[in-house]
């Protein structure tokens, strides 16, 4: 007897919307050259312990996450996957500000000013 194996694609850690999306295209159609994508990361910083960082990458470490966009790789660093799990990454404009913009499922509470966040 021959069993089947399926395979299912396990999802995202981080879902990002359209204009997030059209942001990393952006970011990427003005990368360095030798960026091959977007990594997100979450360094300790600030005064509840970690901050969202997004910065070119060029050369992928195994154990990121990788997320393949319209626009080009996005990575999620592999230390920070814990952090961000089932977190949505939005990009935000304003007359005043602009940014991307995180609702993390995870974090317990922030930093006053916004900087920072704890889980």
């Amino acid at each position: 007897m021959n069993k089947e194996t399926t395979i299912r694609k396990r999802p995202a850690a981080v879902i990002l919307t359209p204009a997030a999306e059209a942001r990393i295209a952006e970011l990427m159609s003005n990368a360095p050259e030798d960026a091959i994508g977007v990594k997100l990361s979450t360094p300790r910083q600030g005064c509840s312990g970690l901050a969202y960082s997004v910065d070119y990458v060029s050369e992928a470490d195994k154990f990121d996450e990788h997320i393949e966009t319209p626009g080009g790789s996005f990575y999620i660093d592999g230390g920070s996957v814990l952090y961000l799990v089932g977190s949505t990454m939005d990009w935000q404009e304003d007359d005043f500000t602009a940014g991307f913009v995180f609702n993390n499922p995870n974090a317990t509470g922030a930093c006053g000013c916004g900087e920072s966040f704890m889980v």
